[in-house]
């Protein structure tokens, strides 16, 4: 659930309150009771960066591996191949000189 920013119009209160984004903006001030409080737009508490957030926080059990278990068969194909991405274009170039 999300943090919301309230200021009241009336008194200048201001106040935060976590609240399921379905749920109706709230109006009364607790500071002076009266109905003047505005919802603010504020900036989110956390970033989300980076690669494989996903994959590593909100999956479970077998699938929560499958970046890893990707990779690992990436390797496999190269080293059975004999030849790796980098590799492979170095003695490219320096065949064809």
């Amino acid at each position: 659930m999300p943090i919301y920013e309230y200021r009241c119009a009336e008194c200048g209160h201001e106040m935060e309150k976590l609240q399921k984004m379905s749920a109706a903006a709230l109006t009364d001030c607790p500071a002076c009771g009266k109905p003047g409080l505005k919802k603010l737009v504020s900036a989110a508490g956390f970033r989300l960066k980076g690669g494989g957030w996903y994959e590593t926080d909100f999956k479970s059990g077998k699938k929560k591996n499958i970046a890893k278990a990707d990779s690992k068969k990436a390797e496999k194909t190269e080293k059975s191949s004999g030849t790796s991405g980098s590799n492979s274009k170095k003695s490219n170039c320096s065949a064809s000189s």
